[in-house]
């Protein structure tokens, strides 16, 4: 049993309903799977399911616990500061591509 470290920058969305609410509500939260470390307090950029940059979000609480299956996961509270601007979700994607996601061509 370990902590996983998430990379400063990114917070990858695994379900369209937990972005959706983030987007439309302006606040919102994710779970993962395993414990992870996320860093609460700071901005990041939030990503889609199919790895598309959408917004920066801050992170207001990260909580690992172990649930009632006995499954390990963290629950990553966030806040939007903002939605990205089309050149900016194309910039963004584009280099998490190249440094988190792999070439996807």
């Amino acid at each position: 049993m370990g902590f996983q470290t998430e990379f400063n920058s990114v917070c990858k969305f695994k379900s369209d309903r937990e972005l959706y609410e983030l987007l439309e509500y302006g606040r919102g939260k994710m779970v993962k799977k395993h414990f992870r470390v996320f860093p609460t307090g700071q901005k990041v950029i939030a990503y889609a399911p199919d790895n598309r940059a959408v917004a920066i979000v801050r992170i207001v609480a990260s909580i690992a616990e172990i649930n009632f299956a006995g499954e390990e996961v963290t629950e990553v509270e966030m806040e939007l500061i903002r939605k990205l601007t089309d050149e900016e979700a194309r910039v963004q994607t584009a280099l998490a591509h190249e440094m988190f996601f792999g070439d996807q061509k």
